[in-house]
């Protein structure tokens, strides 16, 4: 009953996914053709020249009746046999590729030449089936044949990088063309040809197709970033230098990694496999951080580039079913799911905190494709639902009168004149494909790949005119790591053929994910466990101070191991875990610390900045090791900050302060999350604060196991922002907070580095009372201890802190500060703090680590006024002599 049921619900969907194409194509070719697109909102084409420009996107027109071409596949994935004859008419009658129009060679080759190139594919199988396309003999073939040749001029350069535009008629460099001045493409531009002018070449035997798109191929290769293995956006076509060094999976590059996994697949050259996998390592290794996707910097991986991400990368999930990565897939896709349920449509782009970033929504097809490949590969009926959502969203709130318009604002509703061709060419295609059953289909789509703009070549192509020389570039550049092989290209009809549940394992832990007002990664995921398989831990985000990461380690056949120096090892024995998976995840977090480890080593330490209480009863002998921000005052170089501390309302920050009169003219405490750390500081600087110190929502992190946040801004100008600000971990920032309880009012001193203590305003004050003897014995007792704390070796702190700073799914958009040598003398691990004079800097130590002790024993309260300064020096000058001697014993 069930199945009928459910066949039956799949049946109606399907028939909904083709009168939703109907009304697209129809209103097109009613209104629209022989325009390259269609306008929905006012019912007309849209003619290159005779609307107002809209910059590179109109790069994509070029009066070559585009959404027709870049449908006509399409129309027979759909069983609309007798349209597509049609369209196929229509295209050799009336469609001119002669035009003096300049277009980008990137958008014309994946729409134009892949849209003849698919159409060409599907007209002789139908013409060898026998009843349409009788009279088909070549036509659509011989289009792309001319169309590739006029392309062939942007090739033109020393580097075989193409030109990213040309003139249709004119070519490069006329001057009529009106082109060929550029410098600069993007890295997708130049690395998404292979599939189609392959084919060409397989099809029509001419290799000279084949062998401009593979010359590109090799530099891009050959300029990559030789230590990350990554590729930058944008590259310059003559001299080969990266213009652009962020690197990521989304806008710019991402067809590239999509052409080199599916060139290996089309073309049968096992040097593409061998690219694709080494960038694929670097990709999980520096950009994935399920389930987000990051930019990073090429050079320095480890350091984010952006705040955001662009709904290109919703294609990823998909490549990564084809690469056999099933379960990364999943988290991304759930995470991009929820994004759509909150937002109706996936944004343009989105921030780290899901929310919206850019507001635009053109109607892209990359997460219904994605959709389609992990239902495929999972067989689970959840990825259904997903599909039903898109159609409803769509029909609701995109469809028009004359067609489906795209989404100016996903956060009003308001649409734009635009229906861009990739919607009838993927969109329709996928969302059909995943509720057809395969009687549905007259063809066998298995024996097809998609290309980027979903265009089908026949996989046969990869026997014919093999004329290409297949030289294995990689082996010259970089070694081959064999396990990288495993799970490639995998057959998405059995992956998961009888446990569906298993996608499902692990989209429960990310359920709730864009609902958190602001997650933090990995961490911040296991935290909203209650059932389920968790996330593997990342390098990144482990604490060897958290006792469940241990406990993790152990699970994944991990060791840590406490030297007789004082360094941490880790060591792992895939035997040891407790299943093939663990150890699999244990191999990986091994590989990432070691990454981690090497990386941070060539970083440059930042100076740390200091938060000094200068109040009764502390009078500058507490000062907190602080995080420095990328905006607002510099205390480097500008007389230090001093005023009392009011924490802000809300305490976040994120929004207008509600006690501004509580917060003017005093430094402003404020919560880490929920928005950017730029947002948060103009806030309180708007209601009066004279500065500001954000406190982090990690409870238990520690400046003495974590390196420093340099707080960066939100990408937008911060200067407005002429405030001081400054970072703290949780254990410090608590201390503050205690102290505010117990005295109400605490004044600090922000600077770049402590100021020496006021003796005169310590004699002010009474020493004779109760507290001062208890303080006194608190004191004293730290002291005792510092021997224990001291075999803490800088190593370790330095391990176990380094993949915190480095979690790039931190919402505030921290950039990591890290050491830049390894410090094995503890007198010089504390001098950090940069504080005047020996007896002093060892004074803030023992004060700090007092303190520290004190917040995390709820035996010890806060209140105690300090006992003569006398009796006090005298203890720290036995500790003096103590850390005098470990001194030359280790020299």
């Amino acid at each position: 009953m069930f199945l009928t049921f459910f066949y039956f619900c799949s049946f109606k969907i399907r028939n909904q996914v083709l009168e939703m194409f109907d009304h697209a194509y129809g209103n097109y070719m009613e209104h629209a053709y022989p325009a390259d697109e269609l306008m929905p909102l006012t019912c007309r084409g849209r003619v290159r020249g005779q609307e107002p420009s809209r910059g590179d996107v109109d790069d994509a027109l070029g009066k070559f009746s585009l959404t027709l071409i870049d449908s006509l596949d399409t129309l027979v994935v759909l069983n609309k046999t007798k349209e597509f004859e049609d369209a196929v008419r229509k295209v050799l009658r009336d469609v001119n590729l002669d035009n003096d129009v300049v277009v980008s060679v990137f958008e014309t080759n994946i729409r134009v030449l892949g849209g003849l190139l698919g159409g060409h594919s599907l007209a002789i199988m139908l013409k060898e089936k026998g009843e349409y396309m009788q009279w088909y003999n070549d036509e659509l073939l011989q289009m792309a044949k001319q169309l590739g040749y006029k392309l062939l001029p942007a090739f033109n350069t020393t580097s075989g990088l193409p030109y990213p535009r040309i003139n249709l008629k004119f070519g490069i460099r006329k001057p009529e063309a009106r082109t060929g001045t550029e410098t600069d493409t993007c890295t997708a531009c130049a690395g998404t040809l292979i599939l189609e002018f392959a084919a060409l070449s397989r099809f029509t035997g001419a290799t000279i197709f084949e062998e401009y798109a593979r010359k590109a191929l090799d530099f891009l290769w050959e300029k990559r970033q030789r230590s990350s293995n990554l590729v930058g956006v944008t590259i310059n076509i003559h001299t080969g230098d990266w213009v652009r060094k962020d690197s990521g999976v989304g806008a710019g590059i991402d067809s590239y990694y999509e052409y080199l996994l599916k060139a290996y697949v089309l073309l049968g050259d096992d040097s593409f496999l061998e690219r694709f996998n080494t960038h694929y390592d670097a990709i999980m290794r520096y950009i994935s951080q399920p389930p987000l996707l990051l930019d990073v910097h090429i050079h320095k991986p480890m350091l984010n580039a952006r705040t955001w991400m662009d709904a290109l990368l919703a294609f990823f999930p998909g490549l990564q079913v084809l690469k056999g990565d099933i379960r990364p897939a999943i988290e991304t896709h759930e995470m991009l799911y929820q994004v759509i349920k909150k937002h109706n449509f996936l944004p343009e782009a989105f921030t780290t905190d899901f929310r919206v970033h850019w507001a635009q929504h053109p109607l892209r097809p990359e997460f219904a494709e994605s959709t389609y490949f992990l239902y495929k590969a999972t067989g689970d009926p959840y990825y259904l639902e997903v599909g039903k959502t898109l159609i409803e969203n769509l029909n609701k709130y995109a469809r028009v009168p004359c067609g489906f318009a795209a989404m100016k604002d996903v956060r009003t509703g308001s649409h734009e004149d635009r229906m861009d061709s990739f919607f009838l060419a993927e969109m329709f295609k996928y969302l059909y494909l995943l509720f057809a059953d395969k009687e549905d289909i007259i063809f066998d789509i298995e024996d097809y790949i998609f290309t980027t703009e979903a265009h089908l070549l026949p996989l046969w192509l990869s026997t014919t005119n093999q004329s290409i020389s297949k030289k294995n570039t990689t082996s010259e550049y970089t070694e081959l790591d064999d396990s990288n092989f495993d799970w490639t290209c995998p057959n998405t009809q059995i992956l998961f053929p009888n446990d569906p549940l298993y996608a499902q394992s692990i989209r429960e832990p990310l359920k709730n994910v864009v609902d958190k007002s602001c997650p933090r990664g990995i961490i911040r995921v296991e935290e909203s466990f209650r059932s389920g398989a968790k996330p593997p831990l990342r390098a990144r985000d482990f604490m060897a101070t958290n006792p469940e990461h241990l406990e993790i380690l152990k699970k994944m056949g991990v060791s840590l191991i406490h030297l007789k120096d004082g360094r941490v090892q880790l060591v792992q024995h895939a035997i040891q875990a407790a299943s093939s998976i663990d150890a699999e995840d244990g191999l990986r977090f091994m590989q990432e610390m070691i990454e981690l480890s090497s990386q941070q080593q060539k970083e440059q330490q930042l100076p740390p900045r200091a938060v000094q209480i200068v109040s009764h009863p502390f009078f500058g002998r507490v000062v907190l090791t602080a995080g420095p921000a990328q905006f607002g005052l510099d205390l480097s170089k500008h007389k230090e900050t001093r005023g009392f501390v009011a924490s802000s309302k809300p305490y976040n920050g994120c929004s207008e302060l509600t006690n501004p009169e509580a917060v003017m003219g005093k430094i402003a405490l404020i919560q880490r999350g929920q928005c950017m750390f730029a947002e948060k500081a103009r806030n309180i600087q708007n209601a009066g604060a004279i500065g500001g110190i954000v406190i982090d929502d990690n409870e238990g992190s520690s400046s003495d196991t974590a390196p420093l946040f340099q707080m960066a801004g939100d990408g937008k100008d911060t200067d407005d922002i002429k405030i001081p600000m400054l970072f703290l971990f949780s254990k410090e920032g608590s201390i503050i907070l205690d102290a505010i309880r117990e005295y109400e009012e605490v004044e600090v001193l922000l600077s770049d580095k402590a100021k020496d203590r006021d003796p005169e305003m310590e004699n002010e004050e009474q020493p004779s009372s109760e507290n001062d003897s208890q303080s006194a014995e608190q004191i004293t007792s730290s002291s005792q201890e510092v021997d224990l704390v001291d075999q803490e070796s800088p190593e370790e702190s330095s391990l176990n802190s380094q993949p915190e700073s480095l979690s790039l799914a931190d919402m505030d958009n921290a950039a990591s500060v890290s050491p830049s040598e390894q410090i094995s003398n503890p007198m010089e691990n504390h001098e950090t703090t940069s504080l005047d004079g020996e007896c002093t800097d060892l004074d803030n130590q023992l004060q700090e680590q007092s303190e520290t002790e004190e917040d995390s024993n709820p035996n010890v309260s806060w209140g105690k006024k300090v006992q003569p300064i006398d009796s006090i020096l005298a203890d720290w000058n036995e500790d003096i002599e103590a850390f005098e001697m470990m001194e030359k014993d280790e020299l």
